[in-house]
């Protein structure tokens, strides 16, 4: 009987079993590439929809229920989604397109809108088509790009700043490499915007596999072509403006190539640019009023499959600059100026090996060299006064840095226990190098009569080198629980020559979407550690600097009095950041979304130069007078005094329109506060009583707003930007040049932006071409950007710079007209 029973249940089971069909494919892009958790989603069936996510080679697989006809739609961030009909039968293969400007309307019709379930961290990004639509000033300017991004700002000297951190407290990466300044820790690298595939940030609960920078991380992927030709060229037409009469005031001429070295096998994409401007500041006469300078740049980027699963890819980067009368404005002159030169050379190869089981392994090289020259106006000492600077800046400087970079990174074969397990592991190792000759003469301060209150000279030798040797490993799992939820866990360690201590910092991140994949509730905590700088390491390296103070009659009072930066210990606690982040994102019909971001981070034991000098102690030692000093003004001792907090609240409102048209809203509250805002060095020794208080990029409240949205009429869009935020706080100085009262107690006024311009797309001669004119800051406020803060003077508190309206006018070839 029992038997009986067994066969009765193996017969009923039978043709449901023989009616399953196993579907599986591969998702990649359209040179080849495999991309990685792409959701597939199949349905048109009873019992459907049946999802899956591809895995580290772009490979998934599906159990259905019988053969036949399914509807098909694959989705991933930063490609042009799918949705066609398949039948069941031999293996897929789904190429995606990344997303780019679209040309015509008949290339794809339809944007990405898809809720990331593969992160748990903060995550925003612009692609291309923003990059290149939005009316930003300076749309030749990739940096000045990256301010539609929420969460990310830009100060009055063209510094960048992601939730709330200094330019140095991100990592910058291009294609996957640091592309960070070797010495500085900057963003100075400049290249085409039509360069730029998309650009990322991430901030909160990173992966492990990203250190350097506690405010988060900005990845730039740049463009590889595929196998269609797409030249392009913008800006080729000069720019006049009647800015006290007119002028040729910038000329951006920009070009592009891309396509197939050998089709179906290796790509190539190259972009050049041009960049002549012409700054005029309103409040100088003419003739000493403006400053000039060039800039040309070169990208270069290849991908060669030497095998369906072995891939190549390749990058070269050059940049050159050449500014006359660098730093002019209302309150300094021509003759306070300098001329800077500099150039880049940054080179990167990434060999990607797909093996069996899913496993990837990434082996990687990066060299980057960058030079700079600063060369004044003359030799005379530069003179502070409340009505602005005289004479000639003190500095004449010569300055090179280089970093070598090996990158291994390790994507295990994916494994079950409790869920799915995504296992990676790697390790970045660097080799950074600084040179400098920097020769300083002085400058001093004059009251308001004219009188003069102190000078200083610089001494010693500004020739030096220095080099530091950066390493770190990393290992991270992202476990997928349930489809539905993902958490993930890394330790990251990072050890340099300099500070010579392993510092290991872990993170946890949760990702959950209830219901429909329509919502997102994602969190994390983190500790995350800064590259250790050499510019602050190699200070005690540098000139030394006398100080003398007068009476009003001329004679000496004190002085002159020795200042200089020394470092104590020889191993230092590495500074270190605990983070916290939270959010949620929605997504609606018609491809609205909605989404609610809070960030927190707090900085312990960070580095700052404190004067731990103290003028009760008795005689001057004669290592002092040897200096050629009488006193000891300042001994300024690296610490681990400074403390760092940040924190934001933001909402953000977008909707993806048909085509490549969208438009987006955010608010954003937030507070980056430090008790170390001043950071004293030899070419900007200013002292603070209280150093406690907001960070000169502080902007509690901002409103961003940016479209690009369609006419009526055919082939018309319209562009607009509105950017609005809390004016950036500042000091006020006393006659002597001391900060009086609180740091950056007060405030410069609102900042208010609103651009708006035209598009028309058309055909001529076979050709397409895009023509747009329309005006920035329409409502013509001037937003300052400079400000008399020395207390006494008859200008106090007055605010210069800033431009009124002006029209803009581009002209784009975007290439031969499909047929």
């Amino acid at each position: 009987m029992f038997r009986g029973l067994l066969m009765g249940a193996a017969t009923l089971l039978t043709p449901i079993a023989a009616a399953e069909v196993q579907l599986s494919g591969v998702v990649q892009s359209t040179t080849r590439t495999p991309v990685a958790s792409a959701r597939v989603v199949l349905d048109g069936q009873p019992g459907g929809p049946w999802t899956a996510v591809s895995d580290i080679s772009g490979e998934f697989s599906l159990t259905l229920p019988a053969a036949g006809k399914y509807q098909l739609s694959v989705e991933h961030p930063g490609f042009f989604p799918i949705k066609r009909e398949i039948a069941t039968g031999a293996g897929l293969i789904i190429p995606l397109d990344p997303v780019r400007e679209l040309i015509q309307s008949l290339e794809v019709t339809s944007t990405p809108d898809t809720i990331d379930m593969e992160t748990t961290a903060v995550k925003r990004s612009v692609g291309s088509p923003e990059i290149l639509n939005v009316p930003y000033p300076n749309t030749n300017d990739f940096r000045s790009a990256l301010r539609i991004i929420p969460g990310m700002i830009r100060d009055h000297r063209g510094g960048l700043h992601l939730q709330g951190g200094s330019e140095e407290q991100t990592l910058y990466t291009l294609n996957g490499f640091n592309l960070n300044d070797p010495l500085s820790g900057r963003f100075d690298t400049r290249f085409s915007v039509e360069a730029v595939q998309s650009a990322e940030i991430s901030s909160g609960n990173l992966p492990a596999e990203f250190g350097k920078g506690s405010a988060g991380v900005l990845a730039i992927r740049t463009h590889t072509g595929d196998d269609r030709f797409r030249p392009s060229a913008t800006n080729f037409v000069p720019g006049f403006e009647n800015r006290k009469g007119w002028t040729l005031t910038d000329w951006t001429p920009r070009f592009g190539v891309s396509g197939p070295i050998a089709r179906g096998r290796a790509w190539f994409s190259n972009s050049t640019d041009i960049i002549y401007t012409k700054t005029i500041i309103r409040d100088l006469p003419k003739g000493d009023d403006r400053s000039v300078s060039h800039r040309g740049s070169n990208m270069l980027s290849t991908q060669v499959n030497l095998s369906p699963r072995h891939i190549l890819h390749t990058g070269l980067l050059w940049s050159q600059w050449s500014a006359a009368r660098t730093g002019l404005s209302a309150l300094d002159p021509w003759e306070t100026t300098i001329d800077r030169r500099s150039r880049q050379w940054f080179f990167h190869a990434k060999d990607q090996i797909y093996l069996s089981r899913g496993a990837l392994l990434e082996v990687g090289f990066a060299a980057n060299r960058t030079f700079g020259r600063e060369v004044p106006q003359g030799s005379e000492p530069l003179v502070f006064t409340p009505f602005g600077k005289r004479g000639n800046h003190f500095a004449d400087a010569v300055r090179g840095a280089s970093r070598d970079q090996i990158l291994v990174n390790a994507f295990l074969p994916g494994f079950t226990r409790a869920g799915s397990h995504q296992v990676r592991v790697g390790t970045d190792l660097n080799r950074v190098r600084y040179e400098q000759d920097v020769r300083r003469t002085g400058y001093g301060q004059l009251d308001g009569s004219g009188t003069r209150l102190y000078h200083t000279e610089f001494h010693g030798s500004g020739r030096f080198a220095r080099r530091n040797f950066e390493s770190a490993w990393y290992v991270q799992d992202s476990w997928r629980v349930i489809p539905s939820l993902l958490v993930e866990a890394g330790l990251r360690a990072d050890w340099d020559t300099l500070v010579r201590s392993f510092s290991p910092s872990p993170r946890l991140g949760l990702a959950w979407s209830p219901g429909k994949r329509n919502t997102k509730v994602y969190g994390g905590i983190s500790r995350t550690f800064d590259a250790t700088s050499l510019l602050l390491f190699t200070r005690p390296m540098d000139q030394y600097w006398l100080t003398t103070h007068f009476f009003p009659d001329g004679r000496i009072n004190r002085g002159p009095g020795l200042s200089l930066f020394t470092i104590g210990a020889n191993h230092r606690p590495r500074p270190h950041y605990d983070g916290l982040s939270a959010g949620v994102e929605h997504h609606w019909g018609a491809g609205i979304s909605v989404r609610a971001d809070y960030l927190q981070r707090r900085g312990g034991r960070g580095f700052t130069y404190v004067n731990s000098n103290d003028s009760t102690l008795g005689p001057v030692p004669d290592w002092v007078r040897g200096a050629g000093a009488s006193a000891l003004d300042a001994v300024f001792d690296l610490t681990n005094l400074r403390r760092d907090s940040f924190r934001s609240y933001s909402v953000t409102l977008r909707q993806i329109l048909r085509k490549q048209y969208q438009w987006m809203t955010s608010y954003t509250f937030s507070r980056a506060l430090s008790n170390a805002v001043v950071d004293v060095n030899a070419d900007d020794p200013l002292t603070a009583v209280s150093n406690s208080g907001p960070m000169p990029w502080d902007s509690p409240h901002r409103l961003v707003s940016w479209g690009y949205l369609p006419l009526p009429r055919k082939n018309w869009a319209v562009a607009f930007l509105l950017d609005g935020r809390s004016g950036f706080p500042f000091s006020v100085r006393n006659q002597i040049g001391e900060i009086d009262g609180p740091v950056n107690a007060r405030r410069f006024p609102t900042y208010f932006e609103a651009n708006l311009h035209l598009e028309r797309r058309f055909e001529f001669r076979r050709h397409m071409w895009a023509l747009r004119f329309g005006a920035n800051n329409l409502t013509n406020r001037v937003n300052p950007d400079t400000v008399n803060n020395i207390i006494g003077s008859p200008r106090y508190l007055q605010f210069h710079g800033g431009n009124g309206r002006s029209t803009n006018f581009r002209i784009r070839w975007l290439g031969r007209a499909a047929r």
